[in-house]
């Protein structure tokens, strides 16, 4: 009996333990310090606008094939993304005083801008894969170096002489903000007034396509209001052609052929035209057929009234400084302040004194900035090149 209750009590079941429960973390209090943390949402990108396939048809300017691939080949080597980018000048379209050339040497250099969304993230991209197209100060001082540079008044950063696919090239970065506001605005007209002349859309975007289409319309505003009430388009194009070189000290010193803007349109007529005869077409009291040379327009201040409220921001803000203290304020009677304005005689000089104040300071600046962005050997070669067609201009 005792072994027994001695096996029974030896071979008592312990009792399981119990099971362990999670720690407890020690959440703080909802309070300012610790609010309550938001439900997480998918991140989803907005969809890019898209415009009607006929709108901005104008700004597609046809180039001969050969071109055409040319210049796709070239923006297509760049590893960087690029959202919109062009090609003007004499290497794309013809020019008077410039033949045709076989030798890259003797070829027109063929000019890019590009617009890119993070300038700083795209030179490092670039440099990494075309470290022969800066100069060796800005490789030492990297990419952030190059964005901050391109900054400055009026935004951009030029690598020229640049060989590839066998022709020399010049390419401008920008950003795409900085085109639009420049495009919408007029801030300084210095990317604004390459695009008032053809050029050839390589990579297109939606936004860009946009305010170029209130660009060239402002261009044309412009124009009409510094004309007389019947001229040619020659003389149209001529005027518009010569807004972004008002002011620009390379055509005041060796450093820009003098006859630029007339060996442009007088090649480049049937260019302009395509660009600007649709655009004229909406504009109120301007008379111009399909078919003819001939422009006529309603020059009585009602009409020139409503070509001057819608110019760019900051060329109206010149202008209304020009107004102050030759007659009654804005605020007295707005009607009769614009009136007053657009029946001026003086209007087209004041216009073309007030142009030449917005350019001059950022085409300046970019004079300065390309000794920098391309070293002193190769500015001197690109001042050569332009005191040469000075000379001959």
């Amino acid at each position: 009996r005792s072994l027994t209750t001695d096996s029974t009590t030896s071979h008592t079941v312990p009792t399981p333990p119990l099971p362990l429960s999670k720690p407890e973390t020690s959440k703080p209090r909802q309070s300012r310090l610790y609010p309550r943390p938001r439900p997480a949402v998918p991140h989803q990108r907005q969809a890019l606008p898209t415009l009607p396939p006929s709108f901005g048809r104008n700004q597609v300017l046809p180039v001969p094939d050969s071109t055409r691939a040319l210049l796709e080949d070239i923006v297509g080597s760049f590893e960087a993304p690029i959202r919109y980018a062009f090609a003007y000048g004499s290497g794309v379209f013809e020019q008077a005083g410039y033949a045709k050339q076989q030798d890259m040497e003797d070829r027109p250099m063929l000019d890019f801008i590009f617009a890119v969304t993070h300038s700083d993230h795209w030179h490092s991209i670039n440099m990494q894969q075309h470290p022969g197209h800066y100069p060796l100060h800005a490789r030492i001082l990297g990419s952030s170096f190059v964005s901050k540079t391109q900054a400055l008044s009026p935004g951009l950063w030029f690598n020229t002489f640049v060989p590839m696919k066998g022709v020399n090239i010049k390419y401008g970065v920008t950003t795409v903000d900085t085109l639009c506001a420049d495009l919408l605005n007029w801030r300084t007209l210095y990317l604004a007034g390459r695009m008032h002349k053809p050029l050839r859309i390589i990579k297109d975007d939606a936004r860009v396509r946009l305010t170029q289409q209130v660009n060239l319309t402002s261009a044309l505003r412009t124009a009409l209001l510094m004309l007389p009430e019947s001229f040619t388009q020659h003389e149209l194009f001529s005027a518009i052609a010569g807004i972004s070189y008002s002011g620009d000290p390379r055509m005041v010193l060796p450093a820009e052929n003098r006859g630029k803007v007339e060996n442009m349109v007088s090649r480049q007529e049937d260019q302009f035209r395509e660009l600007y005869w649709r655009l004229a077409q909406g504009l109120p009291g301007v008379r111009w057929a399909a078919g003819s040379k001939s422009v006529e327009q309603d020059t009585s201040p009602h009409a020139r009234a409503a070509h001057l409220k819608k110019l760019p921001e900051e060329l109206l803000k010149h202008v209304h400084k020009r107004a102050e203290g030759r007659g009654p304020p804005r605020e007295a009677d707005e009607s009769a302040y614009w009136l007053r304005i657009a029946g001026d005689k003086e209007l087209p000089s004041i216009l073309d004194s007030e142009i030449t104040n917005i350019v001059r300071y950022p085409a300046t600046v970019q004079s300065l900035k390309g000794i920098v962005s391309a070293g002193v050997a190769k500015s001197a070669r690109y001042s050569a090149a332009k005191v040469t067609k000075w000379w001959k201009g």
